[in-house]
């Protein structure tokens, strides 16, 4: 596999969470150990320099392809002055407005080609509100605000699995009614075509589960996949679309069911993610689908209570640069 074309822009997040020492560590592990079959991917830290760990090796860019001059295992920093400085494990809502800014910064750059994809470290939605008042429920959905679209989807990826939730962060009570024909529909497609496009997958197979036990059992445990999700199914299986279930979700997820299909698009979110953490917690990565431009990020929060003391895993974030990487080559190519 080649490089893509341009490097790709890691944001800064939250900075007194895992971030800033996350990205040290793994321009480290990249330089010392990349993965086999692949090149390390090259990358760049937007954030303020002083957030970073005391005796951390990383140098200035003023633009993102200054990175393939540098030593290997010196991160690259794209500086972004914030207007305090940090204390890790303690959020200031003072710096708000320059987590916000580096989100926006990031991407102008993908979307202006200088940058390939976009990888972002974790935010934190309460400093986000008390320092800037943040009117978005989360990181996914301001990136779809900047990028003027007007529904994304959310993919969780490893090795051995890809799930989708169709529905996300709501309580488990309001999700059949959350759980439109139209909102099924649209996470079908977007997710079909980002298999297509990202994934460089010609015909996805998706497996979509129920939203009862054992997808309703006929009617006898609930009236959703009688009433909503089969008629769907079948609607665009006609149309071509590789489509099985509703299945029974407890029998989606060992590895000969795992086998027969591309990704499985599930009905909430615990029902999907369960699954994928229980394979690969370190290794998992959020993608975000049907955005113009390719977004990863490490699938964990900011973890303030072990921010600064060195124990934070890279691996997840690793894993989202390497994804990134992959998704921009299908992409370019």
């Amino acid at each position: 596999m080649t490089r893509p074309p341009a490097p790709i822009a890691l944001t800064c997040g939250e900075p007194a969470g895992i971030g800033p020492e996350l990205a040290v560590a793994t321009a480290q592990i990249l330089a010392e150990s990349p993965a086999p079959g692949a090149p390390a991917p090259a990358f760049f830290l937007i954030g303020d320099p002083r957030h970073l760990p005391d005796g951390a090796a990383w140098r200035a860019i003023s633009t993102p392809n200054e990175v393939y001059a540098l030593p290997k295992g010196v991160l690259a920093v794209l500086p972004h002055d914030f207007p305090a400085p940090n204390t890790p494990g303690q959020p200031n809502p003072a710096n708000a407005t320059g987590v916000i800014a580096v989100i926006e910064r990031a991407v102008a750059l993908v979307q202006a080609g200088a940058a390939s994809a976009l990888t972002t470290n974790p935010i934190h939605k309460k400093a986000l509100i008390d320092g800037a008042g943040f009117g978005y429920p989360g990181h996914t959905e301001f990136l779809a605000a900047l990028a003027g679209v007007p529904r994304v989807v959310m993919m969780l990826a490893c090795a051995q699995l890809r799930v989708v939730p169709s529905t996300i962060h709501i309580a488990l009570g309001s999700v059949s009614k959350a759980l439109t024909s139209e909102l099924l529909e649209e996470t079908l497609r977007i997710t079909h075509a980002g298999l297509q496009r990202d994934f460089a997958i010609a015909a996805p197979r998706l497996a979509v589960a129920g939203l009862n036990p054992h997808a309703g059992e006929g009617g006898a445990m609930g009236a959703e996949e009688i009433t909503l999700i089969t008629p769907l199914l079948n609607r665009l299986r006609a149309e071509g679309m590789d489509l099985s279930g509703p299945l029974s979700a407890d029998t989606m997820f060992h590895p000969a069911a795992r086998a027969r299909y591309d990704a499985a698009v599930c009905m909430y979110h615990d029902q999907a993610l369960i699954p994928i953490k229980t394979l690969d917690f370190s290794g998992g990565v959020n993608v975000t689908l049907g955005l113009p431009f390719i977004r990863t990020s490490p699938d964990h929060g900011t973890a303030f209570d072990i921010a600064g003391l060195g124990q934070a895993d890279p691996s997840s974030l690793i894993a989202a640069l390497y994804m990134a990487q992959d998704m921009a080559h299908k992409r370019h190519a």
